[in-house]
């Protein structure tokens, strides 16, 4: 029926601004908690300039939408009760582990959540198995770099400024960390808003709205509105584990880590590949860390961290896989 289905479009539309909002709070911590952490800003100051620059970084480009929208499964096989069972998937999955404070990756989340639920819709050959290996290999290797480079932005770092007095160093580079924590929060708005409108357009042509993927501008507004709002709600849980459990942080490893996740996030994006901002920054953590020495890193909370990661996306598609078969009995295929 024309208006059961949209009755669907609206819940779906309205499911996936409502994944962006959590997606917002759940992430504020990729873009600030190293300032917070070195007290370059108050977590109230850093959490409103995290949620404005998110919002540009989600107008400036569709590249990661499109990659989302049309390379994970088969067009033919999208419903709308696919989409919004997978969203579902990705929902629930985050604020499990925002409860518990872990910076899993919303990423992974969508991404396991459509392939669980188009799997229990048409089987495992609706997925684009060529897509899908594409991008869960850029999911795996920016961790790698950017545990790479704050390793070596770090060592750069101390080669330069080896003869400067720390309290000298720490107060240049608590003003330079502001800057490069608004790159990091803009290059976050560029990769992870766009999932979500890749979503939403992915609906609109299912239901026939639109004849081609393209995303419409009211989608990049509403997608880019909703991870501001969700980013200034703040995600106090994930912030703590980030900035102050993981590596005990000065100014200028703070520098280092979002420059280095910033370079790592922005260059996929420009690419129109999906990263995950919490690997590359979580990771890049990791590598200015292990400058000082290794026991400089608490591993207990890394190993909690590699848990989430390495679970998400199955945990994420289970999920998305019984929504689909719980709904499809009352919504329809």
């Amino acid at each position: 029926m024309p208006e059961v289905t949209l009755v669907l479009l609206v819940a779906v539309i309205a499911a996936a601004l409502l994944f962006d909002y959590i997606n917002g709070f759940h992430d504020t911590a990729n873009a600030i908690a190293t300032c917070v952490s070195t007290r370059a800003l108050t977590v109230r100051t850093a959490i409103f300039m995290a949620a404005g620059l998110n919002f540009v970084g989600a107008m400036i480009s569709t590249k990661v939408a499109a990659t989302i929208g049309k390379g994970i499964v088969d067009a033919n096989n999208i419903t709308q009760v696919v989409v919004l069972a997978g969203i579902l998937g990705a929902i629930i999955w985050n604020l499990i582990t925002w409860y518990y404070g872990l910076p899993s990756s919303s990423s992974h989340a969508i991404i396991g959540g459509l392939a669980g639920s188009v799997v229990a819709h048409a089987g495992t050959s609706a997925l684009h198995w060529a897509g899908l290996k594409k991008i869960i290999t850029v999911l795996i290797l920016s961790p790698v770099v950017g545990a790479f480079f704050g390793f070596l932005f770090m060592v750069i770092m101390m080669w330069t400024f080896r003869n400067k007095a720390p309290y000298t160093l720490n107060k240049v580079f608590r003003k330079l960390q502001i800057l490069s924590a608004a790159v990091m929060a803009f290059s976050h708005g560029t990769a992870d808003a766009q999932k979500s409108m890749g979503v939403i357009t992915m609906a609109l042509v299912s239901y026939g709205s639109l004849a081609t993927f393209e995303v419409p501008n009211w989608v990049k507004l509403s997608c880019a509105v909703a991870m501001g709002l969700g980013t200034a709600a703040g995600g106090w849980r994930i912030i703590k584990t980030v900035g102050h459990d993981f590596v005990k942080l000065q100014p200028v490893h703070g520098f280092c880590v979002e420059t280095a996740s910033a370079a790592v996030i922005l260059g996929a994006s420009a690419m129109g590949l999906p990263t995950s901002t919490t690997h590359v920054i979580t990771s890049s953590i990791l590598g200015v860390g292990l400058t000082k020495r290794i026991s400089a890193v608490n591993w207990g909370v890394a190993s909690r961290i590699v848990t989430a990661w390495v679970i998400t996306i199955p945990a994420s598609a289970s999920v998305g896989f019984v929504s689909y078969m719980v709904f499809s009995p009352f919504l329809g295929k």
